[in-house]
C-alpha cells in the first residue's frame, strides 16, 4: 500500500484502524488467556496439553454449576424485565406529561448515581430484612434495577425526547390513549433505546459481586460471580487457577455473544440518546 499517495480522510481512517485493531487486540489478549489455561494443563508424566478436567471441576464445585448459572439467570431476567418496564413507563412519562415536581424527581432518580453503591447496600440489608427480601434473588435483583434506574430513567427520556411529537398525536386524534400510543407508535421506534437498557441490565445481573455477596448468605443461592470467587479461595488457602479460568470463560462468554449480537441497536441506543440531553 503508497501511504504517500493516501488522501487526508483516507490517511485518517486507516489510522482510526489501526489504532482500533491495537486495541482491539490488547483488550482480547486477557479473554485469550482465560481460554488457553482453562483447556490446558499438566499431564501426570509432566507435559502440558489440551485438558478438560478444569471444566469438571467447575461443573461439579460447590453445589454444582447448573446451580450457579440457574441463579444467575433468575436474577438477570428479573432485573432486565423490572429495568425496562420502568425505565420505558418513566421514559415515557418524563418525555411527554407535565406534572407538580417533574424535574425534582427526575434529578432526584439521576442523585443515585452521585451516591457510591456499596456505601447504600448496608441500608438496603436492613431494609430487605424488614420485608422478607434479605437472602431472597428477588431482592437482590429489586436492588441491581435500583442501581440501574438513573441511567435507564435517563437513556429511554433522551430516546422518547428524540421521537417526534406528531407521531404520538396523531394517534391520539385517531382515538388511542396515551399507553396505547407509546405502545403501538412510540415503542418501536424508541427500541435501540431498549435494547441498550436491557443489555446493561443484563451486564449489571450477570456480573454483579458486591451486592450478590453481601445479601445472599445461603450457597445455594449464590450467583456465579461469588461462586468464581470461592473457587479463587480455593480450599487451605490454594487457588486453583484453571478451574478459575474456566469459570471466566463461561462468565465472559454470554456477556460477548449478547454484545456482538446487540451492538448495532446499542450504538444506536446512545446516539439516539444523546440527541436531546
Amino acid at each position: 500500500m503508497n501511504f504517500a499517495s493516501m488522501t487526508p480522510a483516507t490517511a485518517r481512517r486507516a489510522a482510526h484502524l489501526l489504532i482500533a485493531g491495537i486495541l482491539a487486540v490488547f483488550f482480547l489478549l486477557p479473554l485469550v488467556y482465560a481460554v488457553l489455561g482453562s483447556v490446558t494443563g499438566r499431564r501426570a508424566d509432566g507435559t502440558v496439553g489440551f485438558t478438560s478436567r478444569h471444566y469438571e471441576r467447575l461443573l461439579n464445585y460447590g453445589f454444582g454449576l447448573d446451580t450457579y448459572l440457574t441463579n444467575t439467570t433468575i436474577v438477570v431476567l428479573l432485573t432486565v424485565v423490572i429495568s425496562v418496564v420502568v425505565a420505558v413507563l418513566g421514559g415515557y412519562a418524563f418525555a411527554r406529561f407535565n406534572f407538580p415536581g417533574k424535574t425534582l424527581l427526575f434529578v432526584s432518580a439521576l442523585a443515585i448515581l452521585m451516591v457510591p453503591h456499596a456505601t447504600l447496600l448496608i441500608p438496603l440489608y436492613v431494609v430487605l430484612g424488614e420485608t422478607g427480601l434479605r437472602n431472597s434473588l428477588v431482592g437482590l435483583s429489586l436492588v441491581l434495577v435500583m442501581f440501574q434506574l438513573p441511567f435507564s430513567l435517563f437513556m429511554m427520556r433522551n430516546s422518547f425526547d428524540a421521537v417526534p411529537r406528531e407521531l404520538d398525536e396523531a394517534a391520539l386524534v385517531d382515538g388511542c390513549s396515551s399507553f396505547q400510543a407509546m405502545r403501538m407508535v412510540l415503542l418501536p421506534a424508541v427500541m435501540p433505546g431498549v435494547i441498550t437498557v436491557a443489555l446493561f441490565a443484563f451486564l449489571t445481573g450477570w456480573n454483579e459481586f458486591i451486592a450478590a455477596l453481601i445479601l445472599l448468605n445461603d450457597g445455594r443461592l449464590f450467583t456465579l460471580p461469588v461462586a468464581l470467587v470461592s473457587i479463587q479461595q480455593g480450599d487451605w488457602g490454594i487457588i486453583d487457577f484453571g478451574a478459575l479460568q474456566a469459570g471466566v470463560v463461561v462468565s465472559a462468554l454470554p456477556c460477548l455473544i449478547l454484545f456482538l449480537l446487540l451492538q448495532r441497536a446499542y450504538i444506536s441506543g446512545f446516539t439516539a440518546g444523546a440527541v436531546r440531553g
